[in-house]
């Protein structure tokens, strides 16, 4: 399985509650295209998101984003981590 950072932006003022609820929207669907969600970080200021998954291709990530009603603007592999 492969990493990936994807990011999202326009997400200006999100809330540790609004955060929260996105990741669990991708948590609650994941395993349907084979993704793991591990971690999201949100700078509400920029509304700047980045999320952590691991998965099978780019295209599953986005899937589980787009399903569960937050497009990803960038998706990233990662696969060099110390």
């Amino acid at each position: 399985m492969a990493k990936f950072m994807d990011v999202h932006h326009g997400m200006t003022g999100i809330t540790s509650d609004q955060l929260h609820e996105a990741h669990q929207a991708d948590l609650a669907i994941e395993q349907e295209e084979g993704v793991h969600f591990e971690h999201a970080w949100a700078d509400p200021r920029s509304g700047t998101i980045y999320c952590l998954s691991e998965g099978p291709s780019a295209d599953a990530v986005q899937r589980v984003h787009e399903r569960a009603g937050h497009k990803a603007d960038e998706i990233h592999e990662v696969p060099l981590s110390v």
